[in-house]
């Protein structure tokens, strides 16, 4: 039974960064794209970043572009988002996300596993 946990949420001043991490267990992690999402109050959840099986190809939600970054490391079985320059509009829970085949779709319905969440808080 796959299982994932993030970590590295927190509060943090506007203009400031976060590095979230996702660690995997009970999957083939290499075999998997990976994606972020995140769920503001009152909000659908929305996908954040992808990153695919091989980790050449990533995706971005348009707000975040240029100052998000999403990777991997298949050796660890761990998907790390560098957040930059955040805002308060970035305040929300933090999910990643685990899909087969290794494909990055944006839609939460096409993913296998999710990790707890993780809070994140920009302060203005």
């Amino acid at each position: 039974q796959g299982q994932l946990v993030e970590s590295g949420g927190g509060l943090v001043q506007a203009g400031g960064s976060l590095r979230l991490s996702c660690a995997a267990s009970g999957l083939t992690f290499r075999r998997f794209a990976m994606g972020w999402f995140r769920q503001a109050p009152g909000k659908a959840r929305e996908f954040v970043a992808g990153i695919s099986w091989t980790g050449d190809t990533t995706y971005y939600l348009d707000s975040v572009k240029g100052r998000f970054t999403i990777s991997r490391d298949n050796a660890k079985n761990t998907v790390y988002l560098q957040m930059t320059s955040l805002k308060p509009e970035d305040t929300a829970v933090y999910y990643c996300a685990a899909r087969s085949p290794g494909v990055v779709l944006r839609t939460e319905a096409e993913y296998d596993y999710w990790g707890q969440g993780t809070q994140v808080t920009v302060s203005s």
